[in-house]
């Protein structure tokens, strides 16, 4: 994907990958809470205790640091979803294995995923953030061909809008970055299984 390299500002060499990793964290968890276009460098510079001037020994702009965020959480996403699409699995397991894939993102990058939610629409508009789009028309042509062929195979009802049906499970899942945080009473693969079970099998008692 396109980069962009500032004359004046230029990310040092010498910046430890844990460090790195620990500043945008923190610039996430600005991004997700504030808004990309309300969030200033100085606001970054303050939440990870220090100047906005050091800041740029790490990253050049606070764009920069929003497309390692973005491009790192979907390059993981599509890792895990990937490896789910090439096992051969029936159309109801490769919904589940994607739906746990999901949270399992969520838990690790709940702060891009909210942020990918909020400003993924208005950031496709650049160029440099072009392959968001391109993440987009791929994560549908996924879940809609599962749908599709678990309706062809009788798994799934032949009276489902897939259309419908596929935003309703995208949304729901995504939704969970509001409220999830890591490391409380649910893991990632709890929550999955309990959404996996009122999704495909309603939430009636059965008679």
């Amino acid at each position: 994907m396109p980069k962009t390299a500032s004359s004046k500002k230029k990310t040092a060499v010498t910046a430890s990958p844990e460090r790195r990793r620990e500043l945008l964290d923190t610039a996430a968890e600005v991004f997700a809470a504030q808004g990309y276009n309300a969030t200033t460098v100085r606001k970054i510079a303050d939440a990870a205790g220090m100047l906005a001037g050091s800041l740029y020994y790490h990253f050049d702009s606070k764009e920069s640091m929003l497309d390692e965020i973005l491009s790192t959480f979907l390059t993981e996403l599509w890792e895990g979803y990937d490896t789910v699409l090439a096992a051969g699995l029936g159309p109801r397991e490769t919904i589940e294995a994607l739906v746990t894939e999901s949270f399992r993102e969520i838990d690790r990058h709940r702060a891009a995923v909210a942020i990918y939610q909020k400003e993924s629409r208005h950031l496709t508009d650049q160029p440099r953030f072009h392959y968001l789009a391109d993440s987009q028309v791929k994560f549908e042509k996924a879940w809609l061909g599962t749908l599709e062929r678990g309706v062809e195979a009788g798994t799934f009802r032949a009276d489902l809008d897939i259309r419908l049906t596929y935003r309703f499970v995208r949304d729901t899942v995504w939704v969970a970055a509001s409220w999830y945080r890591p490391g409380g009473q649910h893991s990632p693969e709890e929550i999955a299984r309990q959404y996996l079970s009122m999704v495909l099998d309603g939430i009636a008692v059965r008679t």
